[in-house]
């Protein structure tokens, strides 16, 4: 069972949201405000806030910045619902912080994988990373620190960024399906159809800058990282 905090001003959504998350043993609580979930958040440490972007005091963007900007609040993963499904609209999402991006209308079967999946990955990040460090080229890696620089500079990464970067380096040169990434990295089973992957790669890719190159594409089949640095081939 998981704390929930629902931050919609749909009541009947919100009520949806709150009965199908009950009965899946979640203890959910609501509100129809920004300010007022803003307040639930930061009192009661939920694991997961459900958040839509459009309310009519404190937008959504507003509280995931506030709730991610917090060190006693940034752990608690965020799930975005909005209207806005274009690609940049995603990125922002993800750049915020957010742990994942549904756009309505949504069927209420995904979302609640895309909860399950949430939570599962959690309390999986929870354990020890392992130790040993990356340098592959420009790009050094402290998997222990949760740290990435690329050529001696840092950046900084989202965890479910951090994460992805991690699970294609060290599966190196072999092809990731997106659904083996959705599953491995997102906990989401196969058969949900989302474009979660693409927009995370095009992100990473910018961030990694002249290192983004190490990340390549296969058309038609998925995601790898390099073998060698190019300038070692």
């Amino acid at each position: 069972m998981a704390r929930v905090v629902i931050i919609e001003d749909e009541r009947d959504l919100s009520k949806v949201l709150e009965f199908n998350l009950r009965q899946a043993g979640h203890d959910v609580v609501t509100a129809g405000r920004g300010r007022e979930g803003l307040d639930l958040a930061r009192a009661s440490r939920p694991h997961l806030v459900i958040l839509d972007l459009m309310l009519p005091d404190l937008s959504g963007t507003e509280i995931c910045k506030a709730l991610k900007g917090d060190p006693k609040t940034r752990d608690i993963a965020v799930l975005i619902l909005s209207a806005k499904g274009e690609e940049i609209d995603r990125v922002v999402g993800f750049e915020l912080g957010a742990d994942d991006y549904v756009v309505k209308p949504f069927s209420v079967r995904e979302l609640l994988l895309r909860v399950d999946a949430i939570l599962r990955r959690g309390q999986r990040d929870s354990a020890p990373p392992p130790s040993m460090p990356i340098h592959f080229g420009a790009l050094r890696v402290d998997r222990d620190a949760h740290r990435v620089w690329i050529a001696e500079e840092e950046i900084e990464l989202t965890p479910l960024e951090f994460k992805f970067l991690v699970t294609l380096f060290d599966r190196k040169n072999r092809v990731q399906s997106r659904s083996a990434l959705l599953s491995d990295v997102w906990g989401i089973d196969a058969d949900v159809t989302t474009r979660t992957v693409d927009t995370h790669v095009k992100r990473l890719r910018e961030k990694l800058g002249v290192a983004g190159d190490y990340v390549e594409t296969v058309r038609g089949v998925g995601y790898r990282f390099a073998e060698k640095p190019p300038d070692s081939a």
